[in-house]
């Protein structure tokens, strides 16, 4: 299905408050309220819209120290990434994992109080992790902005 300039309004508009309500949605993309109903409907039944969350302040809640770890492997067989997949999915102070093209196979981006409580996550998980080659940590010191909504 493609998405026509009232669906990408209605994404944009949920991106930026995704609790807004239907009345309101529908007067910021000018449509009906029982029109822009439908439409969202079929935009999270054709998997447009995956899930409505809360976004938490990391600060606030105490995980201000945000570390990305470059991994690289000791092989590239499917069972060799499988292994670590599933295991660096299982922690839960791990936010993103991707599989990169370049020097490292993979990039966590890993929230932490601070570097001693990094230190713990390191000794416990990151350092057991299967297949694991190198390893090496950047600690952000400053997020210059940050955005969860995809440019529609």
């Amino acid at each position: 299905m493609a998405l026509d300039a009232i669906d990408r309004r209605i994404l944009n508009a949920l991106q930026r408050k995704g609790r807004m309500s239907n009345a309101d949605l529908s007067e910021a993309v000018n449509l009906s309220p029982s029109a822009c109903h439908r439409r969202v409907q079929r935009l999270e039944s054709e998997g447009f819209i995956r899930d409505y969350v809360a976004l938490l302040d990391a600060r606030r809640i105490g995980l201000p120290t945000t570390v990305f770890v470059e991994i690289t492997l000791r092989g590239q067989t499917d069972e060799v990434l499988d292994a670590f997949e599933k295991a660096v999915a299982r922690i839960p102070d791990v936010l993103e994992c991707h599989l990169m093209a370049g020097t490292a196979d993979y990039i966590l981006k890993v929230v932490a109080e601070n570097t001693d409580d990094f230190a713990r996550i390191h000794r416990q998980h990151l350092a057991r992790l299967p297949g694991v080659a190198q390893m090496q940590s950047s600690f952000a010191l400053r997020t210059v902005f940050r955005t969860t909504a995809l440019p529609v």
